[in-house]
């Protein structure tokens, strides 16, 4: 019973990211800001999908700190790091692709991470 429960709500996750990926296209000059939550972990890649390729990539398993954070915090974090790797890229715009995932709580964090540094 419960297995099912997760694959309907993977499913509709699906379905509702096919539906952003249909709108969303990143290019050279303005590549696509991708996120993917976990129960745990968050990770941000910014990809150029004319070519096929990550630019840069940055999650919550690459910040390391001696305080405890909350999945919040970690996402702004890694937000901010992903939008100071892009800018050593020399990548300044982005487009935003929520895969997904409704824009609240950990991807809306990530997402203000990243305006720090980036322009979406």
């Amino acid at each position: 019973m419960a297995q099912n429960r997760f694959q309907e709500k993977k499913q509709k996750r699906d379905q509702r990211h096919k539906r952003v990926r249909a709108k969303i296209v990143g290019t050279a000059q303005k590549p696509r800001l991708a996120v993917f939550r976990s129960l745990k972990h968050i990770y941000a890649q910014i990809i150029d999908d004319e070519k096929g390729e990550t630019l840069v990539s940055a999650s919550d398993l690459e910040i390391k700190t001696d305080k405890n954070l909350t999945k919040k915090e970690k996402a702004k974090l890694v937000g901010e790091l992903l939008g100071k790797k892009a800018k050593e890229k020399n990548i300044q715009e982005v487009v935003f692709d929520r895969g997904g995932f409704k824009f609240y709580g950990r991807v809306k964090s990530l997402a203000e991470g990243a305006k720090k540094e980036l322009k979406f």
